[in-house]
């Protein structure tokens, strides 16, 4: 048995960008902080206090103020909630459809609270789809610590030899290489490139292979990696 792990936010379900509008008056609300989107992106995938800290820590600003980091937290939520009108990537739907027809194991493993991931996947109709779903409330370290994917091997009683990550995050990258697990790198409609992904002991000819411009695209070869035909990823 084979499995694919994939990322939510930016890889199944295009929700990035309402992340990184909430992100993005929330610093400027609580502390009048512009930030850059950038940076959102680049550290997509820790939870989201760690996310914060850093940003507050690069810009050198109340990076150890509990209460700041607290009051951010709580407005992006409000924002994000208030705001998102997200919907599943071209192609997702008949990827997950033929994933189940090659009998391939499937989890989203996100560094989300648990009730954010299940609500918009219930929301786009994804929810019933996967075997296992792994959130930060599952966790004591998130990315790009490998606990999130070590969690869904254990869940499944995998090696990772027998997974896939599906990411769109150097963070979420980062986490899967800890873990000793083959990933690809989804860029849909992300503002990194391949740039961004080749400072993790990696050189560019390696990610570049693993890289592909969106779900649609990658989805034959995710199809022919879980069926255990020939394929380099």
């Amino acid at each position: 048995m084979r499995a694919i792990l994939f990322d939510m936010d930016g890889v199944l379900i295009d929700a990035m960008p309402y992340h990184a509008e909430a992100f993005k008056r929330a610093f400027k609300e609580v502390i009048d902080l512009d930030i850059d989107t950038r940076d959102i992106y680049l550290l997509e995938g820790m939870p989201g206090a760690d996310l914060i800290k850093q940003i507050l820590k690069k810009n050198m600003q109340y990076d150890n103020d509990e209460k700041v980091i607290k009051s951010i937290s709580q407005r992006k939520k409000e924002l994000f909630q208030q705001n998102e009108k997200s919907k599943p990537f071209e192609g997702v739907f008949e990827l997950i459809q033929s994933l189940k027809l090659a009998n391939c194991l499937k989890a989203v493993v996100s560094g989300a609270s648990s009730h954010e991931v299940k609500t918009l996947l219930e929301k786009n109709g994804l929810i019933d789809n996967f075997d296992l779903i792994v959130t930060g409330d599952d966790l004591s370290e998130g990315k790009p610590s490998p606990q999130p994917f070590n969690k869904a091997l254990e869940k499944f009683g995998l090696e990772a030899k027998d997974a896939l990550v599906v990411e769109n995050s150097p963070i979420g990258v980062d986490s899967a290489m800890k873990a000793g697990i083959n990933y690809m790198v989804i860029l849909n409609n992300t503002p990194l490139s391949l740039k961004d992904f080749t400072g993790l002991s990696q050189d560019e000819k390696v990610v570049s292979k693993k890289m592909f411009r969106d779900i649609k695209t990658a989805s034959p070869t995710i199809l022919n990696w879980c069926r255990n035909l020939n394929n380099n990823t």
